[in-house]
């Protein structure tokens, strides 16, 4: 046993190892929109937002949609039972432009989450041949939808997500919200994912999702996702499952979004999100957790500890010292694909514990079904173990 144990330190080395070798294939293979050729004919698109008490983010979201230099475009925003004046704004911004048109949620059926119903609805007003979903907390560069339609068609996708800039003001945000991007690019192969077709390890970011229309139909759209919290994972999924393609690209460039205004919110957003993206099994969560832990926050506590002559790991000096360096030099390469201050690198082990601790949160919530997003009840889960 005594042996067994000892070996769990070599296995950290490789896993940080294969990190840094997925992390450099992705900062190699990764496009942007703009590395795709134009096309000659754009079809028509409807860019599709749910806005729920979004007073903070909804007009510089729109504006920046309604200055997009694409031919044939409608933005519809639908009003998801407000109360903080987002109606308002939406009906004075809608005044006198024809590209954009405001709905008003219907009262949400029994056995869909809130968003999900949002973004049916949006589903069922579009009139285009292409499908763009995003949140209305984001903004898009003026060029943003004629590049990402030429990088759909040109790249033969029926799914371009992407990732987008995620600004981060406050210290909660800085902690927290990089940590995913940092998961995504740093362990996902991106590359073979597309490739191989493996639904199962593909992710796609909520905040940019284009489909081709028939694609979005084939596989249900939101009715097949209805009450799963991560749709954007699930909905990738099922466009891959289906046999069509589906491609993760670079959006940096192109789409800016904050998600949280603090601290409380990164941690209320990501207690929903955590477990779902695991599909509430719980062996596969907890070996998720665990191998975080012996990764990343066990040598430097090890380093740290023996420095201070209270040693509180055995794991070996040399090689807690090598495993520290992969850490860094991972984070060091995701952080800069993404645009994140350079210095919260160091903070990585601060940031990691944090994450696990929301994530025990997350766990804690779907099983006592005390989860809430939106001021809306999320109704309790059924956990599997595998």
């Amino acid at each position: 046993m005594s042996d067994l144990w000892h070996t769990h330190y070599l296995v950290v080395v490789i896993f940080l190892s294969l990190g840094l070798v997925t992390a450099l294939l992705n900062s190699l293979t990764m496009r942007r929109f703009d590395q795709f050729p134009s096309v000659s004919e754009y079809p028509r698109l409807s860019v599709l937002v749910p806005a729920r008490n979004e007073i903070l983010n909804i007009e510089s979201c729109v504006t920046s949609l309604l200055s997009q230099d694409y031919p044939a475009f409608e933005v519809i925003v639908l009003d998801d039972h407000s109360t903080d004046g987002t109606l308002q704004t939406l009906n004075r911004l809608a005044k006198g432009e024809s590209r954009l048109r405001v709905l008003t949620g219907q009262p949400l059926p029994e056995g869909w989450l809130g968003k999900h119903w949002a973004c049916h609805q949006l589903y069922q007003a579009a009139t285009g041949d292409l499908l763009l979903f995003t949140d209305a907390d984001t903004r898009h560069a003026p060029t943003m939808l004629r590049d990402s339609v030429s990088a759909l068609l040109n790249g033969g996708a029926d799914l371009v997500t992407a990732f987008p800039r995620k600004e981060v003001i406050t210290w909660g945000e800085r902690l927290i919200v990089p940590v995913i991007s940092f998961g995504i690019f740093s362990f996902l192969p991106i590359y073979l994912v597309r490739s191989l077709r493996w639904p199962s390890l593909s992710v796609t970011i909520g905040q940019f999702m284009l489909f081709r229309r028939t694609a979005f139909e084939t596989v249900g759209g939101y009715q097949a996702v209805r009450n799963h919290l991560v749709d954007d994972v699930s909905l990738g999924r099922n466009i891959i499952a289906h046999g069509f393609q589906w491609r993760l690209l670079d959006g940096t460039e192109y789409v800016t979004c904050r998600m949280y205004h603090s601290f409380s919110e990164a941690v209320g957003g990501f207690s929903k999100n955590v477990f779902a993206f695991f599909d509430y099994r719980i062996l596969p969560f907890f070996s998720a957790l665990a191998l975080i832990a012996f990764a990343f926050l066990e040598p430097p506590l090890a380093l740290i500890s023996r420095w201070l002559n209270m040693p509180m790991s055995s794991f070996p000096p040399n090689l807690a010292t090598v495993a520290v360096i992969e850490s860094y030099l991972l984070w060091q390469i995701a952080y800069r694909r993404f645009k994140f201050p350079a210095y919260l690198v160091i903070l990585y082990p601060l940031s990691l514990a944090l994450f696990i601790l929301i994530a025990l949160r997350s766990f804690a919530l779907a099983l006592t079904g005390n989860a809430t997003w939106k001021d809306r009840s999320l109704d309790r889960v059924a956990v599997r173990w595998l």
